[in-house]
């Protein structure tokens, strides 16, 4: 069996393991003398070090026994771990996942972690005691033995990773001792996701049973093997997982292809409009609910939990923190709430950006903080919330706040603001500034941050995820960064509207209303145009102008308005006429150099025509 198969499955099951690593090794930074997390860490470290054995990857099994070596030693002490000993493991912890990563690329090797290897075994010297024996290779098997066939049945652990490598292993400790017939089910159907672990098969060997079973559990995550007994009847039935993993180039497939179909459907709708015909109708109801039902489903199994992103990064505000000579307590919330997992894979970044701002720029020095009134620690708080049809996620520090005074000196040096404006007007200017490419405000430039790219990133990305940013701050108390996503990226319903001879569609997840205002509602205050809504006057953006539409527009005396609203900020924009409403696929839109940010993407509509997709937080 091809072991190089199941990579992409190790991969995962190494991250998990890490992930509990980490924060494991965080609980216990925090309660040096607690004794629960060592237990867990030394177990994350074992499964580790057997499923990169199972894999052949004899490094990373390697650097994974001796990290278990010393979290052994530290788990059966009874003196609290030192600091010295965390920061080691820290060390360990990121070796392993760059040493799982080498591996699989087909790099592994002991040599590069030599120096931390010799690290760990010092300390495990130094505290007196002694390495256990290292993971053995899988021997080669011998010339079959004569002998009689004996049954077989072995029983895999339920909570066994990577079984089918698993079985492919006790098969291999079993050719050690004689001939391997009659195997069931056949190796293909172990290489199959959703193998259960219960397999059988015949050895002719002269081994005694005893040998025969102790060889096979050294194995390791062996439950049960029954030796010269009938086979085990079903096993396995009805303990099948409910769960199985995809690879997410398969959702993305099936994501394409309905899609695709999505568009179909909206034709034949036309179509079955257009003539008029009973029986077209029908079959085109029946394909319309058959798509939509299909859609439902696999957009409900591309969405995860926004944990498996926001799990990564305690661990990196824990280093920034202590890069930066900091003291912070990091919170998350909302690990609950689900994401496409395309639109949570391009936010990674984003949030990293923010997380460094808000330990780098926004988190006072212990003594700044407490010359200020504040307690030394600071609190960044990673939050994620469902608000109506799309998920806000916000990352906000009680830290300094945005020095306004600054931001607007630096502008005016830029040429950005006048020379002589006094103060910035809103929290939206001040985004507005500090997004801009090669903006920042930082004395000197840190790894970390200064160089002015951070911001501009973030915003950008959001932004080509048809989202939108907002940012509040108030010196002395803090910035909240607030990044508003769509669930999910593939297919939305939208609302389409034409200016000129151009179709242009507003996700639904942004329009409040729509407003077909009289002359009198429409009123300018300090310079600019806005829409009087039930007593309040919600600023104005007529798209025609906006988008320099050549022509005078619609000869009808009033224009339909889209009211539009991004978080707490409201518009309206103003259009030649609505067409109604259709569920579009989003296709990703490269804007031509020079385009104004006001399109998210593009779209094929249920006629046929092409439009581009509105961004209502770059418009408002």
């Amino acid at each position: 069996m091809d072991l190089r198969r199941y990579a992409d499955l190790f991969v995962a099951e190494s991250r998990e393991h890490l992930t509990a690593f980490n924060h494991l090794l965080l609980e216990w930074e925090r309660d040096p003398a607690a004794r629960e997390p060592v237990d867990g860490i030394f177990r994350a470290a074992h499964s580790l070090k057997g499923m990169a054995a199972t894999m052949g990857y004899a490094g990373v099994a390697d650097l994974a026994h001796r990290t278990e070596d010393l979290l052994d030693v530290l788990r059966r002490g009874t003196a609290p771990v030192t600091e010295p000993q965390l920061e080691l493991l820290f060390h360990a912890a990121d070796a392993l996942e760059r040493a799982v990563g080498e591996a699989v690329a087909g790099r592994d090797n002991p040599a590069l972690w030599a120096d931390l290897a010799a690290a760990l075994d010092r300390e495990v010297e130094a505290m007196g005691a002694r390495r256990a024996p290292r993971p053995s290779r899988p021997v080669a098997a011998p010339e079959p033995a004569a002998g009689q066939g004996i049954a077989v049945q072995v029983l895999l652990d339920r909570d066994a990773v990577l079984k089918g490598a698993r079985a492919a292993l006790v098969l291999v400790r079993a050719r050690a001792l004689g001939a391997v017939e009659g195997i069931t089910p056949p190796p293909s159907a172990m290489e199959d996701e959703e193998f259960d672990g219960a397999f059988g098969f015949r050895l002719l060997t002269t081994a005694a049973p005893a040998e025969i079973e102790a060889a096979l559990r050294a194995t390791g995550d062996v439950a049960r093997v029954s030796v010269a007994e009938p086979a085990l009847e079903g096993a396995g039935e009805g303990t099948r997982a409910r769960h199985i993993r995809v690879d997410l180039r398969r959702l993305d497939a099936l994501m394409n292809l309905i899609g695709e179909l999505v568009t179909a459907r909206g034709r034949l709708e036309n179509l079955a409009r257009r003539f008029a015909e009973p029986d077209l109708s029908d079959v085109a109801q029946d394909v319309g609910r058959l798509a939509g039902a299909l859609q439902r489903e696999i957009l409900e199994a591309r969405m995860v939990p926004v944990w498996q992103v926001f799990d990564r990064f305690p661990r990196l505000v824990r280093d920034l923190a202590h890069q930066t000579g900091r003291q912070v307590a990091f919170r998350v919330e909302g690990k609950e709430i689900e994401l496409d997992r395309a639109i949570l894979d391009d936010i990674a970044d984003p949030l990293m950006h923010l997380l460094r701002n808000a330990v780098d720029h926004g988190i006072e020095p212990p003594e700044e903080r407490v010359a200020q009134g504040k307690p030394p620690e600071g609190q960044v708080v990673l939050a994620a919330a469902r608000e109506r049809a799309s998920v806000a996620i916000r990352v906000s520090d009680d830290g300094r706040g945005i020095d306004q005074a600054r931001v607007l000196r630096h502008a005016q040096e830029l040429g950005l603001v006048p020379a002589d404006v006094e103060r910035l007007r809103d929290d939206e200017t001040i985004a507005q500034l500090i997004a801009l490419a090669g903006f920042s405000t930082a004395e000197h430039v840190t790894d970390l941050s200064g160089r002015g790219v951070g911001m501009d990133a973030v915003t950008t990305a959001v932004r080509a995820l048809g989202g939108a940013v907002e940012m509040t701050t108030a010196e002395g108390r803090g910035t909240t960064f607030t990044l508003r996503l769509p669930t999910s990226l593939a297919i939305v319903r939208a609302l389409l509207a034409r200016v000129g001879e151009e179709t242009y569609a507003m996700p639904l997840t942004y329009v409040a209303e729509t407003l077909d205002p009289k002359a009198d509602q429409i009123q300018r205050l300090q310079g600019r145009e806005g829409v009087l809504l039930r007593g309040q006057l919600v600023p104005l953006v007529r798209l025609r102008e906006r988008l320099a539409v050549p022509g005078l527009g619609s000869t009808a005396r009033r224009h339909p308005v889209i009211v539009v609203e991004v978080g707490e900020r409201r518009g309206g924009i103003m259009v030649d006429a609505l067409l109604g409403q259709e569920e579009i696929v989003v296709k990703p839109f490269d804007p031509p150099r020079g385009t104004i940010p006001v399109f998210s993407g593009a779209t094929i509509l249920g006629d046929g025509t092409p439009a581009l997709i509105l961004d209502a937080g770059g418009l408002i």
